[in-house]
């Protein structure tokens, strides 16, 4: 490895994508003299500069372009030969942190954990839920190493790839008469309920409402989407909710489902550190996360 020290060339990626050398420190528990010594060491082992500061922001030249291009590269194989190791070692594949919203976690996620449980036995993986806000700064943070939520969401350092669109329908009970075209003015007139304030679903079911001029108060609002259904079910009215969460032959049988007028989607994305490290145990959530794009579009509601 020509005595390419790894710690520096981390400290060297985390400068460039922070875009100074304080920001870098403080994700690395380190001081600002000590980044600032290792990327000086690092300079002087390869010979040429490879930061300098265009304003307030530190850049790279065109060396510093260059190692910045491989670094992933050399990231990786090491990775990947510390992953083989370990198995060596221990067999262990790793654990994996994963943030994602309640609804996805009941209705999108079983299969997927199942999967992975059967091929990788000795993967540890541990699911907190949360909305979307929370869950994006904790992966932001690294308190947890991915996330699958709505959008939209955003983070200098995040990667997010968007995975999955998911429609929106409005369910009831089958002795509620709902109009043919399911607007936001028919339900204006009828007793709705709604997710709880404060997370991308509800503010996406506010917005739609509000186009159509709508101010819409909720006869209930809940925060799981499975008390939701029990109350619609129990006659209480009708809800505004992620059609994942009725796709069921049971939901179906026992709940009108209809789909708004103007349809309504929300999409899923797979968020994550772009300088995260992926072992293989997180290299393979990952790459079952992403899959679901590939699944295509959740079956359209149908009158």
């Amino acid at each position: 490895m020509r005595d390419l020290n790894l710690d520096h060339l981390r400290s060297f990626c985390d400068v460039i994508a922070l875009g100074s050398f304080s920001a870098a420190a403080e994700k690395l528990g380190l001081s600002q003299p000590a980044v600032s010594l290792q990327i000086r060491q690092l300079e002087r082992r390869l010979g040429v500069t490879l930061i300098e500061r265009v304003g307030r922001r530190a850049k790279p030249t065109a060396a510093g372009a260059e190692l910045l291009g491989h670094a992933g590269q050399i990231e990786a194989a090491v990775s990947a030969a510390l992953d083989g190791v370990a198995r060596h070692a221990t067999g262990a594949m790793g654990r994996v942190r994963l943030g994602t919203g309640a609804t996805a976690c009941i209705f999108l996620l079983p299969p997927i954990l199942r999967d992975l449980r059967q091929r990788f036995p000795t993967l540890e993986i541990t699911v907190s839920t949360g909305n979307t806000s929370d869950i994006v700064k904790a992966v932001d943070e690294n308190l947890i190493d991915v996330g699958l939520v709505s959008l939209p969401a955003s983070g200098r350092i995040l990667e997010i790839t968007p995975v999955l669109d998911d429609e929106f329908v409005v369910i009831a009970p089958p002795e509620m008469a709902l109009p043919a075209r399911v607007t936001a003015a028919a339900l204006a007139s009828l007793p709705v309920l709604l997710f709880e304030p404060g997370g991308n679903t509800r503010r996406i079911a506010d917005e739609w409402f509000a186009r159509s001029g709508v101010s819409l108060k909720p006869v209930m609002s809940l925060g799981s989407v499975e008390a939701i259904k029990e109350l619609v079910g129990a006659g209480l009215g009708c809800a505004v909710l992620p059609g994942m969460a009725v796709r069921t032959a049971k939901d179906r049988g026992a709940l009108a489902v209809r789909p708004l007028s103007p349809r309504l989607h929300r999409k899923l994305a797979v968020v994550i550190r772009r300088d995260k490290p992926l072992h293989r145990g997180l290299r393979e959530t990952v790459k079952a996360l992403k899959a679901l794009a590939d699944a295509g579009r959740l079956a359209e509601v149908v009158d």
